[in-house]
């Protein structure tokens, strides 16, 4: 897929909580995402409701927003 250069920002939404033992995978996902973005000029924009994991490190995005993320019903 050729690169939209009209994309400036992504918002990365982080995995929220996990259970010890579990789910680590979607973290590395997250952060490798994130990782990669930034090394191609997009900033990253990322919001985890978890500050107990890796994605939270200010090195893996440019904005870091540790919030609940429930939706409005």
């Amino acid at each position: 897929m050729p690169r939209d250069n009209s994309i400036k920002s992504v918002l990365v939404i982080g995995s929220g909580p996990i259970v010890i033992g579990q789910a680590c995978e979607f973290d590395y996902s997250g952060t490798q995402a994130c990782r990669v973005l930034r090394s191609e000029g997009i900033r990253v924009i990322l919001i985890n409701s978890n500050p107990a994991t890796i994605m939270t490190d200010p090195e893996f995005a440019d904005a870091t927003y540790i919030e609940p993320i429930t939706p409005e019903v």
